[in-house]
């Protein structure tokens, strides 16, 4: 591919406008929320090594910053959120990559984050207080479930270069409800929080039929939406 557009800043420039027409494609159809990837210039240095110095580290999210705030101008001016899928390779993969996340771009209120426990548990990672560590910014909601198997002494977090289903492998995607990840204290902590946004299944999993997988992993999360209490559960207790 020849000329500006094929070049990395080309692409790069492409990339942003996409971006910004999704705010304004999703004003249109009435959404409010749009989830995505940011992408990271200091992912590759996930294992500090060869080190690099703390200067690399808080130019990444300067750059991240650079990037992203002319795209958030145009998701406030349609009045659109973007949710940040916390996800390894991007940005905020974990707790700590997070805090540095909102703080880069100045936790302007357009920018905010999808809760996908499954790329938080097999990290290590306490997924239910995830949501109450950044309660104001949880804009919407993937339900996708992880297992992680006993630890062998063979196989790593990193995946082994296994494909997925591998009996090898130290963790797995897995449909809603068949994994570990613990799904009623993080509706409960939904609900603690006031989550009122949209909730979708993501399903993935290698040994299992997609119809079979998703269409149980509805009914799972369908029966974790039961009704708040309209009183606290001792009020009877304070009636004269």
């Amino acid at each position: 591919m020849s000329g500006a557009t094929g070049t990395p800043t080309g692409v790069r420039a492409r990339a942003a406008e996409d971006m910004k027409r999704s705010a304004r494609v999703a004003r249109k159809l009435g959404a409010d929320v749009v989830v995505g990837f940011t992408g990271s210039q200091i992912w590759k240095y996930v294992a500090m090594f060869p080190p690099v110095s703390a200067d690399v580290i808080d130019a990444g999210y300067r750059d991240f910053a650079d990037r992203w705030n002319p795209i958030m101008d145009e998701f406030d001016a349609q009045g659109v959120k973007f949710a940040l899928e916390v996800h390894p390779s991007e940005i905020a993969y974990d707790h700590w990559t997070t805090v540095r996340t909102l703080e880069a771009i100045g936790h302007r209120e357009a920018f905010g984050l999808n809760w996908d426990p499954s790329h938080m548990y097999w990290q290590g990672i306490d997924t239910v207080g995830f949501i109450t560590d950044f309660a104001d910014r949880i804009y919407h909601v993937d339900c996708k479930d992880t297992r992680l198997r006993p630890a062998t002494g063979r196989a790593g977090l990193l995946g082994s270069h296994l494909p997925w289903g591998d009996p090898r492998r130290r963790w797995d995607f897995v449909s809603t409800g068949h994994g570990d990840v613990p799904w009623e204290d993080a509706f409960r902590a939904l609900n603690h929080i006031g989550y009122d946004g949209p909730i979708s299944i993501e399903w993935e999993d290698a040994g299992m039929d997609r119809l079979h997988g998703a269409a149980e992993a509805v009914g799972i999360i369908r029966d974790l939406l039961w009704k708040r209490p309209e009183a606290s559960f001792d009020a009877a207790f304070s009636q004269q």
